[in-house]
């Protein structure tokens, strides 16, 4: 059985906070009573996109861990390593995306992709005002999927990988290859 449910985190919330609003929003998932149908499944709406478009969470991700998700954009195709086209942007193609947009303008990239970047790694708001200011770039996704996209995968990272490093794993990938 899936379902949808509309949701918004709280803005201004630590990154303890983070975690624990939206692992006590899982918890409250109801269980399911087999397998195939009768598993639970729920599709989180987080994001609006300027395009009319969605960002959402899907649970049980495929690793099934507990409280792992998969975050996905509806109407955009990413590509995976083998080719086959995904709603799940990977880090690759967050990375790949960055990178061709600083080339394109790194004077641009630089003054207006990089603090809001680093805003998302902080936790501190970026709104849908800081997102239309960027200057246009020809190339990849819009600027709003691939921020807002971030910022969800950096939460993803949080809850994955907590006892270890979380979100700074992801910020030290886009680090490593001069995009922060």
């Amino acid at each position: 059985m899936l379902t949808e449910i509309n949701y918004t985190l709280p803005m201004g919330l630590s990154r303890v906070d983070t975690r624990n609003t939206l692992i006590n929003l899982f918890l409250s998932e109801a269980p399911g009573t087999g397998t195939g149908e009768n598993a639970s499944k729920y599709i989180y709406f987080v994001e609006h996109l300027q395009d009319g478009n969605r960002i959402f969470l899907k649970r049980p991700a495929a690793l099934n861990k507990g409280f792992d998700f998969t975050v996905n954009v509806e109407s955009h195709c990413f590509t995976t390593q083998g080719g086959r086209h995904v709603s799940t942007p990977s880090h690759n193609n967050i990375f790949n995306d960055l990178l061709a947009k600083k080339n394109e303008n790194v004077v641009d990239y630089t003054h207006s992709i990089v603090p809001l970047i680093n805003r998302l790694f902080l936790l501190q708001c970026v709104t849908d005002e800081n997102l239309t200011a960027i200057p246009h770039f020809t190339i990849g996704f819009p600027c709003d999927v691939i921020l807002k996209s971030l910022k969800w995968l950096f939460i993803e990272q949080d809850i994955t990988y907590w006892n270890n490093s979380g979100r700074q794993m992801l910020f030290a990938g886009l680090r490593d290859r001069h995009l922060v």
